[in-house]
């Protein structure tokens, strides 16, 4: 923003705060001439009150990334599998609710438009697809664990 106000103004912190919600952020950095904020919010236990943002400073600004990516899926070079990657920052989970059968398990055949987990992030559920074919070799996070951008959930040997 070109203005000369500062980050003290409300209005301009609700909004960072309101963008990071909008976009699944938990994290977010600004600086404008030597003014500085850093907004950061831990993930809750499942059922637990989300904590609310806090300031902190003096940390390395880092390139944003977009949180609204499709799964990223990538070649493992030595095995020959693939990795289904996480989209966004968030709580994996295997299945649509305790009491159903995983989405998928080691051994399960996929497609490129099977669901493969869901992953929560301010109380939105997100349906994770496959975007390959092929067999679950390995599941890589356990049911109920954070999960960060971009890291690998499973591995499937492709067809």
């Amino acid at each position: 923003m070109a203005t000369k106000e500062t980050f003290t103004d409300n209005k301009r912190v609700k909004d960072l705060i309101k963008l990071m919600s909008d976009h699944g952020l938990t994290e977010i950095e600004l600086v404008e001439d030597k003014a500085k904020i850093r907004l950061k919010r831990d993930f809750a236990p499942v059922g637990m009150p989300m904590a609310g943002a806090t300031m902190m400073a003096q940390q390395p600004m880092m390139a944003p990334q977009s949180a609204n990516a499709a799964p990223a899926v990538e070649p493992a070079v030595d095995e020959g599998l693939v990795a289904i990657k996480s989209p966004m920052v968030g709580t994996f989970y295997t299945a649509a609710n305790p009491d159903s059968e995983p989405f998928v398990k080691i051994g399960s055949t996929v497609g490129k438009e099977t669901v493969v987990c869901i992953i929560e992030a301010m109380k939105v559920f997100n349906e994770i697809r496959s975007e390959v074919s092929g067999v679950v070799t390995k599941m890589l996070v356990q049911n109920g664990q954070v999960v960060e951008f971009n890291q690998p959930l499973f591995m499937v040997k492709s067809r």
